[in-house]
C-alpha cells in the first residue's frame, strides 16, 4: 500500500503566524494543515498520517508541552518542533528532553525552520519504517506453533539440537524437524539469521 504524503501540522493561536508558516512551507513544496487551537488539532489527530507537527509553546488551553503529551497519550508519535516568542530556557530544555526535534524562537530564520522540518520528516520516516518492520517480524513469528516458539527461543540462545531436545524432553530428530520448519516459516536461511530475527523481535 502506498504511504500518504507527509503533512506538516501547524498549531498556533496567532492566525497571522499560521498564514505565514503555511505560505513558507507550501512554497518549499510541503503539504500543510493549520489549526488555531490545540483542541481542534487533537480532534482531527490521526497517527496514521506521516509528517511532523510545528507547535507554538504558549497557547490558551493546552500549552505546547501539554499538547505534545496529549499527542503521545493518543499514540501519535509525530516528531514535534516548538516555536515560541519567549526565550523560555526551562521550557526549551523540557521540550528537548521530551523528544522535540528543535525549539525555535520567533522571529526565526526560514532556513532554520525548513532544516528542522527536513530533520523531523526523516525522523518520522525512519520511525515508521521501524514500526512496519517490527509488525512484519511479529506477523512471521505469530505463525509458529507454541512448541516451535519454544524451540526457536532455545536455538537462538545457542543450544544444540541435543541440548534443546533434553530441555524439552523430546528427541533430537524431532528438534531437527522443528528447526527445519522454523527456517521455512520465518523465511531465514541459517541459524545465524534466526538468531538475528529473534534479537530484532525482542528489540521491537
Amino acid at each position: 500500500m502506498t504511504q500518504a504524503p507527509a503533512t506538516i501540522f501547524l498549531v498556533d493561536d496567532d492566525e497571522s503566524v499560521l498564514r505565514g508558516l503555511g505560505r513558507l512551507l507550501r512554497a518549499a513544496g510541503h503539504a500543510t494543515r493549520p489549526f488555531a487551537s490545540p483542541s481542534e488539532f487533537l480532534a482531527q489527530l490521526s497517527g496514521d498520517t506521516p509528517g511532523c507537527a510545528v507547535l507554538d509553546l504558549r497557547m490558551p488551553g493546552l500549552n505546547g508541552l501539554e499538547l505534545q503529551q496529549a499527542m503521545e497519550s493518543k499514540d501519535c508519535h509525530l516528531p514535534v518542533i516548538f516555536i515560541s516568542g519567549h526565550g523560555d530556557v526551562p521550557a526549551s530544555v523540557r521540550a528537548m528532553k521530551a523528544g522535540a526535534v528543535d525549539f525555535l524562537l520567533k522571529p526565526f530564520d526560514e532556513q532554520q525552520l525548513l532544516g528542522a522540518i527536513s530533520q523531523a520528516l526523516l525522523k518520522d520516516a525512519a520511525a515508521r519504517a521501524g514500526r512496519a518492520e517490527t509488525a512484519a517480524l511479529h506477523a512471521r513469528h505469530a505463525v509458529l506453533t507454541p512448541r516451535e516458539r519454544e524451540v526457536c527461543a532455545l536455538v537462538a540462545q545457542g543450544l544444540t539440537n541435543k541440548e534443546v531436545a533434553q530441555r524439552l524432553g523430546t528427541t533430537e530428530k524431532t528438534i531437527k524437524v522443528h528447526r527445519a520448519r522454523l527456517i521455512q516459516k520465518l523465511d531465514v536461511d541459517s541459524v545465524a539469521e534466526l538468531v538475528r530475527f529473534v534479537d530484532r523481535l525482542g528489540q521491537g
